[in-house]
């Protein structure tokens, strides 16, 4: 069968230019039981970068002022956005109201035993679970996944899997990253760690804020072009 023109359009666009990490990079065709991450920042990093969501560049957000630094790959999930859905979820599990989506795409910590030496860029990882984490009103849910095939975490199954010294590492993390030593006040809370199924439903609930939001980007940029 032939490619349609807009199958040509979007392999020149290819060519062309780079993909925008959240807009222009599918998730996976077996979501949300394997993803597609685009990773930020690594363990190794001194520097928090964050994806520029008006360009798509990684950008400095700030330096890491004290030693907490994040322990695992860190990053976002293509085409998802905590939005409605995923706060209307997350009052429903938490018996809170007034929760918000924080406006941004769904992050996602990777676990690998290979030593990744930087960020930007994308690795299919499988979802085991994931930290239901509230910035003061806002949802910003953290996924917990695996790098797929991994030698030592590939295996897993659940979050129960992994060692509770890792998941223990990681809440610490979230709980503290934007804290300052000089005040006392906690700005992130934990209400829930969930498992798979969780983490699954919170997939479909960000990519549904997505849609609701950018709709289909791929067949806007389609239309457009059919309509010349």
């Amino acid at each position: 069968m032939p490619a349609s023109h807009s199958d040509t359009f979007e392999s020149l666009m290819g060519l062309l230019y780079r993909a925008h990490p959240w807009h222009g990079v599918t998730l996976h065709p077996q979501t949300p039981e394997y993803l597609i991450a685009y990773i930020e920042i690594v363990p190794s990093d001194t520097v928090k970068y964050e994806l520029d969501k008006a360009t798509g560049i990684l950008r400095v957000d700030r330096p890491q002022r004290y030693s907490n630094v994040c322990p695992s790959l860190y990053g976002l999930l293509p085409q998802t956005l905590c939005g409605d859905h995923l706060a209307h979820l997350t009052r429903e599990r938490t018996g809170r109201s007034g929760i918000v989506g924080d406006g941004d795409p769904l992050d996602i910590c990777v676990l690998t035993e290979k030593d990744v030496p930087h960020g930007d860029i994308l690795m299919t990882v499988t979802p085991l679970g994931g930290f239901r984490l509230l910035d003061r009103h806002e949802a910003d849910d953290k996924i917990i996944a695996v790098l797929k095939d991994d030698a030592v975490y590939g295996s897993c199954q659940s979050i129960e899997d992994l060692p509770s010294s890792i998941l223990e590492r990681l809440k610490h993390y979230f709980l503290t990253y934007k804290q300052d030593p000089d005040n006392d006040e906690h700005v992130c809370e934990i209400a829930d760690t969930y498992g798979r199924e969780e983490a699954h439903e919170v997939i479909r609930c960000c990519r549904q804020d997505y849609q609701d939001v950018f709709g289909n980007v791929k067949e806007k940029l389609a239309a457009k072009v059919n309509q010349k």
